[in-house]
């Protein structure tokens, strides 16, 4: 039996870091990438051969480097991003996963796919145009989905001059606003993406900025997922039962482990059924192991034949989360049918999927004030609210503020398998947000 590398170890040397950039329109984001992916020499020849060919057809001098995320022919047409676009790149620092998402507000939907897995996001801000209400609304995306890292770019500021007050005045501005959000790091960077100014080389026109560059945060920063630190959860995938003569009483527990450490030896429990058992082997890639931590996928062997099947999740027996039927929740609706009370609905959280219905929507939020719109009746694309969701069957969620991983579920159409809603389990959004009242409410968000 062997011991592999401490997690604490293990994740200190952790070069992956996912990130995503938001913005208004015609900010900036997709030029931002493609020069973030030409000046650290992470775009292939017949590449940037394409996009040369395709600016010139436009009349273009210099290639635009938008072009190397804004792949649809409707993006390329319009010259706007109209979905995620996913790139991957790497330095010999970290290598990156980038999500570019689109600014216009009726894809508020696509930044909140964006940034659902980032551990930063770049927020794009016009130096002309100064903070606007897109920018309010994708600072408040990034707040509600707990983005522990969020980098103000303020962009073109080769169209004012490079002028210092003009920055100074916008970071202080967004700074305080997202500071008020519960955002907990925020860092503000002046760029101009179109020539290349602190983007990955520093800027010689901006003397007055001792910062860092873009590139050179995104290689630096911490990258806070220690999935180790957090509530031991082990979603179970399938039950593995070879029946073989060299295997005739095996019974494990396939999955990868969503968060958090496991032990041979360690009381556990099983939920939603609530039987306990102990920890008798971890197998590991063939071998059997004595430790084992998020994410890894591993098959986990229980010293007493309990009922266990896909769907269930099995925890730490002192650090197991409630399991309940009755779910209130943010989501960020993402169908184009409206979501409505009374709908039934699938709800699927790790690898459970069960019958639900939706009971009620309290309130929708408006992202322009924050203010809370109450009993809307439905909610329709784009739109974030609080919902009321009885399950058919327990469900042991976490709270979002606690797991991103183990606190998140999608509502999904019965009839189609369409996707309707992505969830946040708990009150971390709602309860922070001042609700419709008199303008001298001086309620904060509290994370």
């Amino acid at each position: 039996m062997t011991t592999p590398t401490q997690p604490a170890e293990q994740l200190s040397t952790t070069t992956l870091l996912r990130f995503a950039t938001a913005g208004s329109v015609d900010d900036g984001k997709s030029t931002l990438v493609g020069r973030l992916l030409h000046d650290s020499k992470s775009v292939l020849t017949d590449q940037l051969e394409a996009v040369e060919d395709a600016s010139r057809k436009r009349g273009q001098e210099a290639p635009d480097l938008a072009l190397l995320t804004d792949g649809l022919r409707a993006e390329r047409e319009q010259g706007i991003t109209i979905d995620v676009a996913y790139r991957y790149f790497a330095t010999p620092r970290r290598r990156f996963i980038l999500a570019d998402t689109p600014g216009h507000v009726q894809y508020t939907r696509n930044m909140v796919t964006g940034a659902s897995t980032a551990e930063l996001a770049v927020v794009l801000v016009d130096a002309r145009n100064g903070v606007v209400e897109q920018t309010r609304r994708h600072a408040a995306v990034a707040a509600l989905l707990r983005v522990p890292h969020v980098v103000l770019a303020v962009n073109k500021m080769d169209l004012v001059d490079y002028a210092e007050p003009v920055f100074a005045a916008i970071a202080k501005e967004f700074t305080a606003y997202a500071a008020s959000l519960g955002v907990p790091e925020i860092t503000a960077i002046p760029i101009s993406a179109l020539a290349g100014d602190n983007v990955v080389e520093p800027s010689s026109h901006m003397n007055w900025y001792g910062g860092p560059t873009v590139l050179e945060h995104l290689e630096t920063v911490p990258v806070s997922h220690d999935l180790t630190a957090c509530h031991a959860r082990f979603p179970v995938q399938y039950v593995i039962r070879p029946q073989t003569p060299e295997h005739r009483d095996y019974r494990g527990y396939a999955g990868q482990i969503a968060a958090g450490v496991f032990r041979i030896g360690e009381p556990v429990t099983v939920l939603p059924s609530g039987r306990t058992s102990t920890i008798a082997g971890i197998d590991l890639l063939g071998d059997s192991v004595d430790i084992a931590w998020a994410p890894q996928s591993v098959t986990i062997r229980l010293t007493d034949d309990v009922d266990v099947s896909r769907g269930d999740l099995i925890a730490p027996s002192d650090d197991a989360p409630a399991v309940t039927q009755d779910i209130e929740a943010t989501v960020c609706h993402v169908a184009d049918r409206p979501l409505t009370i009374g709908q039934r609905v699938l709800i699927k959280h790790t690898t459970r999927t069960v019958k639900a219905i939706v009971k009620d929507i309290p309130s929708r939020l408006t992202l322009d004030d924050l203010s809370q719109h109450p009993a809307p009746g439905q909610l329709v694309a784009n739109d974030i609210g609080r919902v009321v969701v009885r399950t058919a069957e327990p469900l042991a969620l976490d709270a979002y503020a606690d797991s991103r991983r183990t606190g998140s579920f999608l509502l999904i159409d019965p009839a189609d398998g369409t996707t309707l809603s992505a969830g946040m389990a708990g009150a971390s959004f709602a309860a922070v947000v001042r609700a419709a009242a008199p303008a001298d409410d001086e309620a904060e968000w509290d994370f």
